[in-house]
């Protein structure tokens, strides 16, 4: 087998392991993927400055987000249908995350449930909410977050509605795999996927089957799930969720200045510069492009992190040295997790340590808390000229 060096190789192994309907889940944008690709493609338009004879012994890229020490700033943001990818997958990534150090995020719409993940692990993880009409429902899951001993909130904010993803419509996606000729002939090539999904009870969406007042089985769910995304969501919820949660809160979606300074008077931790890796709104700017507006906007008055594009050690360095004090990678973590499970993950949180560690190194820095503005070259008509 050839050697994993980055997470391009995990990419590729992904792909010929899991079912296509989940790769392309993965793999994938809304409309025309136009803000999907360029959240990686805005990345690569940015460079680094080599500095040399500098001391570079007792490095570290240890830092804090959210004043929670991290082996290094990037968390494994909230990805649903984890555990479709790879039996059991939410379970693995989080050990994987607990053991590297580094936040693991559960999403709402996870295969496995809270306290399934709270279960196999022995540290505090991040719950990731969507808020639902259901009174009853939201204030039970933020209730079984607290109770897990999760140790942030994120409220992801740009989901009211769903952006059309036409990779998932033509695949006939579904939760579990449904015996279509079609799906039946690529699992059939998919064997270790299969024998795993056989031999674990985890196959539906565990935190809402069982736990939302009339759903019992999938065919339910779906029906709900399709009247529960909440419209009215909007500033004073946030605030009343805020209260209602108690600790840290994370507001992921942020895109615009205005937006982030709204985060900043609800009394939010830290807010998350993203568009969703490019699954809502296409032809929205790149979240790397919109970082800089949105730290000049807040200032020192709010922990700002970044999501959407990151594939690399480098593109996470390049975010920091802007700015933020956080990173988040979701398809980066998932092509591990779909290419060999727990070990795949930790393969690719060492992909991306080793990447940050040695780049930071030869831009002169010993310190992550150190890298800024000075070590990069960003063109001077990156941000745009916009009417």
């Amino acid at each position: 087998m050839a050697a994993i060096t980055n997470i391009n190789d995990l990419k590729r192994q992904h792909k010929r392991r899991t079912p296509k309907m989940f790769y392309d889940y993965c793999e994938s944008g809304s409309w025309t993927e136009q803000t999907f690709r360029e959240n990686t493609t805005d990345f690569d338009q940015i460079r680094f400055k080599q500095r040399v004879a500098v001391d570079m012994q007792d490095r570290t890229t240890a830092t804090k987000m959210i004043g929670q020490d991290v082996a290094m700033p990037v968390a494994l943001a909230p990805v649903g249908l984890t555990g479709m990818q790879c039996a059991d997958g939410e379970i693995k990534a989080a050990k994987a995350a607990e053991k590297f150090g580094v936040p693991f995020t559960l999403s709402t719409m996870s295969v496995c449930s809270i306290e399934d993940v709270a279960k196999h692990t022995t540290k505090p993880f991040w719950f990731q909410l969507y808020v639902m009409r259901d009174q009853a429902f939201l204030e039970n899951i933020i209730q079984r977050a607290k109770d897990a001993k999760c140790s942030a909130l994120v409220l992801t904010l740009d989901l009211q509605i769903l952006g059309q993803r036409h990779k998932d419509l033509k695949n006939g996606l579904s939760v579990p795999l449904r015996p279509s000729a079609g799906n039946i002939l690529d699992v059939a090539t998919k064997w270790r996927w299969g024998i795993g999904m056989l031999r674990t009870q985890n196959k539906s969406f565990g935190n809402i089957v069982g736990h939302a007042k009339g759903v019992s089985d999938m065919g339910s769910l779906f029906t709900w799930t399709a009247e529960q995304f909440d419209l009215q969501l909007d500033w004073d919820k946030v605030a009343k969720i805020k209260k209602m949660w108690g600790g840290p809160l994370i507001l992921k979606g942020i895109m615009e200045p205005e937006d982030a300074r709204k985060a900043v008077e609800v009394g939010a931790d830290a807010i998350v510069v993203s568009n969703h890796g490019g699954r809502q709104l296409d032809g929205a700017l790149s979240s790397i492009k919109m970082l800089p507006a949105i730290l000049d906007a807040v200032g020192n008055q709010i922990e700002v992190h970044i999501d959407s594009g990151i594939r690399s050690g480098q593109d996470a360095l390049k975010a920091i040295a802007l700015g933020a004090k956080g990173t988040y990678i979701g398809r980066a973590y998932i092509h591990g997790l779909g290419a060999n499970g727990e070990t795949g993950v930790t393969q690719a949180l060492q992909i991306i340590h080793k990447e940050m560690d040695t780049t930071m190194a030869l831009c002169g820095r010993r310190h992550i808390e150190t890298m800024d503005k000075d070590n990069i070259l960003v063109p001077r008509d990156f941000y745009g000229d916009w009417a």
